[in-house]
């Protein structure tokens, strides 16, 4: 039987009434302590038809956070709030995981604890800008991290897992991806270290290692997914060889037993693609998330082909809340609004209309 992205799909014990994933998408929308708000619960429960929710990235620690206004898992106030989300999106018969992330080096002093520097494997300064309470600011040159402080970075992850699971989600996703820390870690454009952090692709994933060790502790591992990116030059990112390093990356990950890994397949920009990710998928014993700019088409496509097991979809679950109705029926799409993608209120978040219809408030 040729696989199906309307199948149900079982996700290690977690059983999906789809493959439609929602991809996590920081929308800027908690409050300024990093607490969950209600127009973020109507959003959330509005699209719980999705197989699995991924929640948008969620900081570990006060020196963690990089953007205004996002949401994190580091206190009693974060795990009462994210606990009346998780609690919606399961009474509507979802499933939600959590993305856990620290954003590293492009963050900025104005919103770090005492406004320190941001935090680096290496002290090399991103092009670009951070987005401030104040706007647009230059990044700085980040503080390279001491070999003596890396545990406790390692055990602000498992102290965010362990509240995750008090906040009733059904797993954690660690952000390995986009230009954040770990990331930063794992790409030799980034990390310039020397020692066992360092050099090998073997010594720049020693952290993600540490950090799902750490999680493991307090999480079934087959409730644990990561998030790759291994070309993505978002954040002024690169690598010298991501088919190999990746390639790398995902066999020992997939010796893990994890839920899944969750890859951006290509650059968010329109760079041309460099990485063959059929191979990249072979590599990867596990479930796997294909991800980065998904239609219907070729969702089905990669899904009977056996690319993926699992398709993610950003914008697509952001303008339309009923999305799966939407596209196991053929109906047309509402377009998203890039005006209102960050912060705000209802506005491009719960607004976006459901088709009419006697289905439309169960998508």
């Amino acid at each position: 039987m040729i696989a199906d992205l309307f199948n149900t799909f079982q996700l290690s014990d977690l059983p999906l009434s789809n493959r439609m994933v929602m991809a996590p998408m920081t929308r800027n929308r908690a409050d300024g302590d990093g607490n969950v708000t209600p127009i973020m619960v109507s959003h959330y429960q509005q699209r719980a038809s999705a197989g699995l929710i991924i929640a948008e990235s969620t900081t570990v620690s006060p020196e963690a956070v990089g953007y205004p206004f996002t949401p994190g898992l580091f206190t009693d106030a974060h795990v009462s709030s994210w606990l009346r989300l998780t609690n919606a999106v399961h009474s509507s018969g979802g499933r939600i995981f959590v993305q856990l992330q620290h954003c590293g080096r492009v963050s900025h002093p104005s919103l770090q604890p005492e406004e320190a520097s941001p935090v680096a494997p290496s002290p090399v300064r991103p092009a670009g800008k951070a987005v401030t309470y104040a706007g647009m600011q230059d990044f700085v040159t980040p503080r390279e991290l001491m070999l003596a402080e890396l545990p406790g970075l390692v055990a602000q992850f498992r102290h965010a897992a362990a509240l995750a699971m008090r906040a009733g989600f059904d797993g954690v996703e660690i952000h390995g991806g986009n230009g954040y820390l770990i990331d930063q870690f794992l790409r030799d454009g980034s990390n310039r270290r020397g020692d066992a952090y360092g050099g090998s692709v073997g010594n720049r994933m020693r952290l993600l290692n540490e950090i799902l060790d750490a999680v493991g502790e307090v999480w079934p591992v087959a409730r644990i997914g990561v998030r790759l990116t291994p070309e993505n030059s978002f954040n002024d990112m690169v690598d010298s060889g991501p088919q190999a390093h990746f390639e790398y990356i995902v066999r020992e990950l997939g010796a893990r037993g994890l839920a899944y890994a969750h890859v951006l397949q290509g650059d968010m920009s329109a760079k041309p693609s460099v990485v063959d990710y059929r191979a990249l998928r072979a590599c990867f014993a596990g479930t796997y998330i294909a991800n980065n700019g998904y239609d219907l088409a070729r969702a089905k496509q990669a899904i009977a082909n056996g690319e993926a097991d699992l398709v993610a979809f950003g914008l697509p679950f952001l303008a339309n809340p009923d999305l799966v109705r939407r596209y196991r029926q053929g109906l047309p799409l509402n377009t998203a609004d890039p005006a209102t993608f960050y912060g705000g209120g209802d506005a491009g978040y719960t607004d976006y209309p459901f088709f009419p219809g006697e289905e439309a408030s169960a998508a």
